[in-house]
């Protein structure tokens, strides 16, 4: 984006001063990653928008979710507008690829699946989007997708170059704080006896990044519970009794109440877009 742009859309004090596209493999990706992220900056008076490559057409439905003959894919399409809604997204778009399945499994191969697709052809794609709602923000996924799928890789490679396509301002990276999620754990542990046993999480690097590797922060606690309304939504995906969804309150804004990012190119502080300095906070000083 032009900074003379940025300058004017400041001096014309407009109450919706930036815009945050967040993109995404599948639906409730957004509410999982970036749920908090997205619920502040609408809170805020910033323009959201979500953009998804997939429609989660290989999603396994909770048992008995679905009416006869009811197709997963436009199921999943529909709850993509109702977790909007809760989050205060404004426009919701898909780029129209098909779910490639998890890594190793043979749909990687489909032709018109979005890991097969051309990184420069879908980035063009979402670049578009990007310069119709001249985006002082977009927000992608770190470069190994958080946990290796396949469609979360590509949206980072597709991401960030439609971002350097549409002179994005800031491109900021979704990833798990692996350290901070350790450490959650422990706590958890000893409040909870040994009668608890955590999650399993993976050391050997394929799941989120180490503290050290993290730039930013959104601290989002206060929109937890929207956050979870937000997942609610997606109900053919997450049933009143999953875990995440029954976690205590405390418990649910403790552990995800704050998202984390990478940005490896950050703005020039004097001309940095107000979405950005309202909402992210650098992790460490």
């Amino acid at each position: 984006m032009d900074p003379l742009r940025t300058v004017v859309r400041r001096c014309v004090g407009s109450a919706a001063v930036g815009t945050l596209v967040s993109f995404h493999a599948h639906p409730d990706d957004e509410s999982i990653g970036t749920g908090g992220t997205l619920a502040k900056a609408a809170a805020l008076g910033h323009r959201v928008v979500l953009v998804f490559a997939t429609r989660g057409e290989l999603g396994e439905p909770v048992p008995g979710v679905l009416a006869d003959g009811e197709q997963l894919s436009l199921r999943r399409s529909a709850e993509c507008f109702a977790s909007a809604r809760e989050l205060g997204v404004a426009r919701v778009e898909f780029l129209g690829y098909v779910d490639s399945g998890m890594m190793g499994e043979p749909t990687n191969d489909a032709p018109y699946c979005f890991w097969q697709a051309g990184v420069e052809h879908a980035a063009r794609r979402l670049a578009v989007i990007l310069e119709e709602e001249e985006a002082d923000v977009v927000t992608t996924y770190d470069d190994n997708g958080g946990y290796g799928h396949p469609d979360h890789i590509q949206v980072h490679r597709v991401g960030n170059r439609a971002g350097e396509l549409a002179g994005v301002p800031v491109v900021a990276q979704n990833t798990t704080n692996r350290d901070w999620m350790l450490r959650g754990m422990r706590g958890l542990q000893k409040d909870r006896g040994a009668d608890w046993t955590p999650p399993e999480i993976p050391d050997d690097g394929s799941f989120g990044k180490p503290e050290s590797e993290i730039t930013h922060r959104v601290e989002a606690v206060e929109y937890a519970e929207v956050k979870r309304a937000s997942m609610r939504a997606h109900a053919s995906q997450m049933g009143p009794d999953h875990f995440m969804l029954t976690m205590p309150e405390p418990v649910f804004a403790m552990g995800l109440g704050t998202e984390f990012y990478i940005v490896e190119v950050q703005p020039n502080p004097a001309s940095a877009p107000d979405v950005w300095t309202d909402v992210f906070e650098p992790l460490r000083p």
